[in-house]
């Protein structure tokens, strides 16, 4: 996914709800329902949103609004994408092996 954002290590709470059309306590109780999004704390306590977490909230955005999922249902698909990423790595890592061993 391409996000269309100003590229920084950071985003505030208040620049997320800019880019993302979302309130704060929207955002709030996502970080406490999706595992997806993890915000560090600065020293003060502000929020402080990667990249990646960006990337979910959108991605949860679209399920929720666009699709009409449930928190819930949102929750199982993200699951089932985890899921099926780590099969695709684990079977490009054996594809690696076996090119290495030149088999």
């Amino acid at each position: 996914m391409t996000l269309d954002v100003p590229d920084r290590v950071y985003y505030r709470i208040k620049e997320v709800c800019t880019l993302t059309g979302l309130k704060p306590h929207v955002l709030r109780y996502w970080e406490q329902e999706f595992r997806d999004i993890k915000p560090v704390k600065s020293p003060s306590g502000q929020r402080l949103y990667r990249r990646k977490d960006l990337e979910a909230i959108f991605t949860i955005k679209g399920l929720l609004y666009d699709k009409k999922f449930t928190i819930d249902g949102a929750r199982m698909y993200l699951s089932r994408q985890r899921r099926v990423m780590d099969e695709i790595k684990a079977e490009l890592r054996e594809i690696v092996e076996l090119l290495e061993r030149g088999t």
